[in-house]
């Protein structure tokens, strides 16, 4: 189903949604009396937190549903992102809200230690490990507690041209097939030679053969695993690409990305370092200067003398957009380019087929890992509701989340997610891969400062010198809060 098709489908749940969709859009200047007018039945309100306008419609939707069914009512509130915590925070000390609010994994920590999030656990029979994607679990842990629940992800991924590699594929099959009928040939006229035969009328045969012959005489299943011969799992694979591949006209480039961004380039060392262990909190747990990271740093700096892509060009929205024209075979991309590249071909803006795999490895023995971040759903630990809060951010991350990605653009943390686009699917394949961005206060600047090591090295600054620079920084930071 097209996502023009699936957004209609949709759009009962956001007429029935209008009146909290009112409240939501109003932030926080809701007055007792007002309330009282909007819902009736005498029912505890709950108020959800939320800073994304993205999430309105759908956390409106949700609100109207569970409170058809349960004896609280639920009214998402949009608030400004700036100093969030720190809101939250004061307005539970003051009035014991929001009960519940949404929130990047990363400022777990932060807001334990704050109070204002404790231990979760699912209601009923249900099971956090059967319920929620892995990566997800650990990026909402914190000392071995449970913190929030999983919501939606983000992460990066190598987006490429399908099209293009299927034509790749299907010239060199035929090359192949080619030189097989050549050799064949060649051996039946040698043999022919041999016993003194005349080969003129079965030359003309074949000739007739080859003019009966079907424009591809490949199955789909022998061009998809040549495609994947092609495809490249390393970095040398794709400067191997690069050096062979004949390009159409239109393309002005094999592989160009934001080398700006920090999201986009962590993969090149996100299996070499190591930031508080896989739940990001265990500060004991700190390697970042480290042969294999040095390694995997020197490579990414070769690729700018190989591709000489420039950093005063590069930005991911236009990117995607010459991706989208055809100018390029590879990116790297986040599942937002999911929902653009979908909406430009029901537009005809986009007339190729595309496809997503796993970040390329260094080498073959050094392999990629993304990095990723988990939006969760965190019961305050100021609320007097929270078993009732509890239940709702159960029911919203795990119940109502088939269609979140259609409404909101934003990909679920939960298990058997449909999420009606096969991309989408190898992109939750990849986070299950990935990384969690840690939630360590003591290094919330790391993320800065790796961003200037990976931009220095990028071009030309030793890239031992630099994570050495990096690695004495964080762990005096480390030292000094102790």
């Amino acid at each position: 189903m097209g996502l023009k098709k699936r957004l209609t489908a949709v759009g009962i749940i956001a007429a029935a949604a209008v009146l909290t969709f009112g409240i939501a859009r109003s932030g926080r200047q809701i007055s007792e009396k007002q309330e009282n007018t909007v819902f009736a039945g005498g029912k505890e309100t709950l108020y959800l937190w939320y800073t994304d306008e993205a999430l309105t419609s759908y956390l409106s939707g949700a609100a109207v549903t569970y409170n058809e069914n349960h004896d609280v009512r639920i009214v998402p509130v949009l608030e400004s992102g700036a100093e969030y915590l720190e809101k939250i925070n004061q307005t539970s000390l003051e009035s014991n809200a929001p009960d519940l609010y949404i929130l990047s994994h990363d400022s777990l920590e932060k807001a334990y230690l704050a109070g204002l999030a404790e231990e979760v656990r699912p209601t009923g029979n249900a099971s956090m490990e059967d319920t929620y994607i892995e990566t997800g679990l650990q990026a909402v842990s914190y000392k071995d507690k449970i913190l929030g629940y999983p919501f939606y992800f983000e992460t990066s991924a190598l987006l490429y041209n399908k099209t293009y590699l299927e034509d790749m594929a299907i010239s060199q099959l035929q090359a192949q097939l080619d030189l097989a009928e050549g050799e064949e040939a060649q051996a039946q006229v040698d043999a022919s030679l041999e016993a003194g035969d005349s080969i003129e009328e079965e030359g003309s045969q074949e000739q007739a053969e080859a003019g009966e012959r079907e424009e591809s005489p490949f199955t789909r299943e022998q061009i998809e695993a040549k495609m994947q011969e092609i495809l490249p799992a390393t970095i040398q694979d794709i400067e191997n690409f690069a050096d062979e591949y004949d390009a159409p006209e239109q393309v002005e480039g094999v592989f160009k990305w934001d080398v700006t961004d920090i999201f986009y380039n962590y993969f090149f060392v996100g299996n070499a370092i190591e930031m508080g262990g896989e739940a990001g909190w265990d500060t004991t747990k700190i390697n970042i200067y480290n042969q294999d990271a040095i390694d995997s740093m020197r490579a990414y700096q070769e690729l700018n003398q190989f591709f000489s892509i420039d950093t005063s060009e590069s930005d991911y929205d236009d990117i995607l957009d010459e991706f989208m024209a055809g100018k390029m075979v590879f990116t790297v991309a986040t599942t937002d380019a999911v929902f653009k590249l979908e909406q430009a071909r029901e537009d005809g803006l986009f007339e190729y087929e595309y496809d997503i795999a796993l970040p390329p490895g260094i080498n073959e023995g050094q392999k990629a890992r993304s990095l990723s971040m988990t939006s969760c759903v965190v019961v305050n630990g100021y609320s007097e509701h929270k078993e009732e809060a509890n239940d709702f951010a159960g029911f919203l991350t795990a119940k109502y989340n088939d269609i979140l990605y259609a409404r909101t653009g934003k990909a679920s943390a939960a298990k058997g997610v449909d999420y009606s686009y096969e991309a989408l699917e190898k992109f939750a394949a990849g986070y299950e891969q990935s990384i969690s961005m840690p939630k360590m206060i003591e290094t919330r600047n790391f993320w800065v400062k790796l961003e200037v090591a990976f931009s220095q090295i990028w071009n030309g600054a030793d890239a031992d010198e630099k994570l050495k620079e990096l690695s004495d920084q964080i762990m005096e930071q480390l030292g000094d809060s102790e």
